[in-house]
């Protein structure tokens, strides 16, 4: 009877041994599978990393000659074009080009899709809350368009009773008006070639926008209207490159980039290609130029 409870107890045992032995290949076994898919994992996300890091992502809204528009075989061309261009090679990085809407430029930002926005974008403390500026690289005033029959010499003319100043609405002129004149002499519109036909027609006395817009059209409409291109605004906008505020490394690098570009004379190439005109012209007025920055 000893010797058959002596067999049983070692058979059972030698099955619970066994148990163990499974259980212990099988939980190596899962450890091992479970380290080969970290490593997998971290695999691929490195090599995302790698190919992201040779690129550089610019946004821009193509909608804005000759800053950011399109050639005749539709590919982004312009100022901010080249200049993002001219950036990566600094960089050592290939750009790419992406062409959103102006809206959806910081949203862009902020979720990481784009590295960095050039897109004629004035620094504002509204828009430093969610995203960096580099440092400035062009400056902007405001000027005004007046119609070739009123008596409008400078922006306070326009405060007198009757006189009508025409602005696009949400622009830097808009708000500008809604500050410095009486509201009945202000007339808004969503589009700047409304503001221009109302001053070609003589409905309006002026109309205000940026200087380089002010310019083009008074090029286009010489018969019906003049131009006054010396900035009235106590302080002229700013533009600068966007960068998300989760890459300050990338801000320095894009400022060290553009104090190297000024010196270098490669903002007067871009004017000379793109604006040399209106260079020339503000040169004859004495008028600081748009990349002139101090």
């Amino acid at each position: 009877m000893d010797v058959l409870k002596g067999g049983w107890r070692e058979r059972y045992n030698y099955s619970i041994f066994v148990k163990l032995f499974i259980m212990k290949r099988i939980t190596k076994a899962k450890a091992l599978m479970m380290t080969a898919l970290l490593l997998s994992a971290s695999l691929v996300i490195s090599a995302c990393g790698s190919s992201r890091d040779d690129k550089l992502v610019v946004g821009m809204e193509l909608a804005y000659p000759p800053f950011e528009t399109t050639d005749t075989d539709n590919k982004p061309s312009g100022i901010s074009v080249d200049l993002a261009k001219e950036l990566g090679k600094a960089l050592g990085r290939e750009v790419i080009i992406e062409n959103l809407a102006w809206t959806g430029l910081i949203p862009a930002l902020e979720t990481g899709k784009i590295d960095a926005i050039i897109s004629s974008m004035t620094i504002n403390e509204e828009r430093q809350k969610t995203i960096d500026f580099s440092d400035p690289y062009a400056s902007i005033g405001l000027a005004l368009l007046i119609g070739k029959d009123s008596d409008v010499q400078a922006y306070d003319d326009l405060k007198q009773p009757g006189k009508i100043l025409a602005v696009k609405k949400g622009t830097s002129g808009h708000l500008y008006a809604e500050q410095h004149l009486p509201a009945e002499n202000i007339m808004v519109f969503d589009k700047e070639s409304a503001c221009v036909l109302e001053v070609v027609q003589g409905k309006a006395d002026a109309f205000t926008y940026d200087q380089l817009t002010i310019f083009r059209q008074w090029q286009e409409n010489k018969d019906t209207t003049s131009a006054s291109l010396q900035p009235y605004q106590e302080e002229s906008d700013y533009w600068g490159i966007g960068v998300s505020k989760k890459n300050p490394e990338l801000t320095k690098e894009i400022n060290s980039f553009l104090a190297d570009f000024q010196e270098d004379g490669g903002f007067d190439k871009l004017a000379d290609k793109h604006l040399k005109q209106e260079k020339d012209t503000f040169a004859e007025l004495g008028i600081p130029f748009f990349f002139d920055i101090k």
